[in-house]
């Protein structure tokens, strides 16, 4: 499950006060971690109270190999824009509100929107041999709210999202975890667990199959709520406050309900993505 473009990366990865030469406060807001790939958040901000407004492009590349039984590996090279100001934050496919957040102290610190964002999670039937004579599956429109624990460990994120579009008409709870770790000016590495809860009529959109898709090599399948775990690694490398690149890897343990459709063989999904960030 895909719900960003590219690699979710918090603000402070491009505030560092040694390449912008800005005053980095720890409750600046950084970008939720979920479980997806790539949306950008390309800001460095000069302060809490002197925050601009600040907007980028990039051009990436996506490779994921989906759990679908003899699929290919799926490669696409994607655009994408990102905006923020005090208020919103657009990035790629991800649109947040930002609320007023809580400064307890110099490390600990919460914040919180609105967001809705599109998930690239679908499917067509000549994607794979087990999916001829399926129904098409579609992506969706995701929206919900959102709430970070910035602290000195780690950042901790929790979405709660409801699919809006009336596709899957699913709904899922999304518990991240992630620290980066600088080196010099220039290096980051980040890496990150996600755990995604999604309910019965999520599973049952992707990963079922009707009646009147039975076949006899595939048999009935509703599927049932579960949790996802994906494990993940970022680094990325600054050349200067314009330029950055990034490279991501990703492996998600899909949730029992899904490994035991009859559309799957496998009990993992992966996903490979590099990206180029441009600052104006």
């Amino acid at each position: 499950m895909k719900m960003a473009l590219f690699l979710i990366i918090h603000k402070e990865t491009f505030m560092r006060p040694q390449l912008f030469n800005v005053d980095v406060k720890p409750s600046a807001r950084g970008v939720t971690a979920a479980i997806a790939l790539l949306a950008f958040p390309l800001v460095a901000a000069e302060s809490q109270d002197e925050q601009r407004s600040s907007w980028g492009l990039g051009l990436g590349v996506m490779s994921n190999q989906k759990a679908y039984t003899d699929s290919d590996r799926d490669t696409k090279v994607i655009p994408f824009l990102s905006y923020e100001n005090e208020y919103i934050e657009i990035l790629g496919p991800n649109l947040k509100y930002k609320l007023p957040g809580i400064t307890l102290n110099d490390s600990n610190a919460f914040n919180f929107g609105i967001i809705g964002k599109y998930d690239f999670t679908n499917y067509e039937a000549d994607d794979a041999p087990i999916l001829n004579g399926m129904e098409d599956r579609d992506g969706g429109f995701w929206a919900g709210a959102v709430a970070e624990w910035q602290n000195n460990i780690a950042t901790v994120s929790l979405e709660f999202l409801t699919e809006v579009a009336g596709d899957s008409e699913g709904s899922m709870v999304n518990l991240g975890f992630e620290r980066t770790w600088h080196f010099g000016d220039n290096y980051m590495l980040t890496p990150r667990a996600v755990f995604s809860w999604v309910d019965e009529s999520y599973v049952d959109y992707y990963y079922g199959v009707r009646t009147d898709e039975v076949t006899s090599g595939r048999t009935f399948y509703q599927g049932e709520a579960g949790l996802n775990t994906e494990i993940g690694l970022r680094g990325g490398y600054m050349f200067n406050q314009k330029h950055m690149i990034f490279l991501d890897f990703a492996v998600t343990s899909l949730a029992d309900e899904i490994k035991d459709s009859p559309l799957v063989d496998s009990s993992t999904e992966s996903q490979v993505s590099l990206a180029y960030i441009y600052r104006f």
